[in-house]
C-alpha cells in the first residue's frame, strides 16, 4: 500500500520533468530550424557569383587542372598541354586502361628533378561515366556543368564546397619542378570558389 502511494506522489514530479525536457527540445530545435531558414533566405549576389566563377575558371583553365579533363579519353601533360606521349588512355576506373596504369608512373608524390612524373596516392583522370570535361568549356557550361550531380560524381553543393581542398587539386599548386602553378594562389581560389558557390553557383552569361 506505501509503495503504491509513493508511486503516485512520485508521478507529478515525473511529468513535470517530461514536459520541461520536450519544451526545452522543442525550443532548440525551433531555433535549429529558424537559423537553417535564415541562412538559406539570405539574399544571394548573382553578380558576384558570375564574377568569382570567371576567377575560379582561369584556375580551372590552367594546364593544372585541364590536362587531367580533356574532351578525349587521353590525358595532356605539359605546360603547352599536349597529348600524353605513353599512349594512355583513361579506363572505365579513370586510371588507366590495360597494362597503362596511371600508377606504374605517378607514385604517391613528385619524382624529384625537372619535369620528372608528377605524383599523388590518387592521381587519376575522372571516369568514364562522369568525364568531367574542361578543355573547350565555356564560362557558362562549365560552371552548369559543375553543379550537375550527374556529371559531377553525384556531389551536392556542400561537397562541391569542399571539393577545393581534394588531395589532388591541391597538387596543382604543388606540381614538381619544372611546371606552372594556376594562375590564382589556392587561398584566392578558395575565396572566389566560395563567393561562387554561396551566392547560388551562377553561370556566367
Amino acid at each position: 500500500m506505501n509503495r503504491k502511494r509513493q508511486l503516485k506522489s512520485n508521478l507529478p514530479a515525473a511529468c513535470i520533468v517530461l514536459i520541461a525536457v520536450t519544451l526545452a527540445t522543442t525550443v532548440l530545435s525551433s531555433h535549429r530550424t529558424a537559423a537553417v531558414a535564415a541562412e538559406s533566405n539570405q539574399k544571394k549576389d548573382a553578380a558576384a557569383s558570375r564574377a568569382a566563377f570567371l576567377e575560379v575558371y582561369k584556375v580551372l583553365m590552367s594546364p593544372r587542372c585541364m590536362n587531367c579533363h580533356p574532351n578525349g579519353d587521353r590525358p595532356l601533360q605539359g605546360d603547352d598541354s599536349h597529348v600524353h606521349i605513353m599512349n594512355v588512355k583513361r579506363g572505365d576506373t579513370g586510371k588507366g586502361k590495360y597494362a597503362m596504369k596511371c600508377g606504374a608512373c605517378h607514385q604517391d608524390q613528385n619524382v624529384a628533378g625537372l619535369n620528372m612524373p608528377p605524383g599523388n596516392p590518387n592521381w587519376h583522370l575522372p571516369p568514364a561515366k562522369t568525364r568531367m570535361v574542361f578543355q573547350g568549356k565555356s564560362p557558362h557550361d562549365l560552371a552548369l556543368q559543375l553543379v550537375d550531380p550527374k556529371q559531377n560524381g553525384g556531389k551536392s553543393m556542400a561537397q562541391l564546397r569542399e571539393h577545393e581542398h581534394d588531395g589532388l587539386v591541391m597538387w596543382g599548386w604543388d606540381p614538381g619542378e619544372g611546371r606552372t602553378k594556376p594562375p590564382l594562389s589556392h587561398d584566392e581560389f578558395s575565396r572566389q570558389w566560395k563567393i561562387w558557390i554561396d551566392n547560388g553557383a551562377e553561370a556566367p552569361e
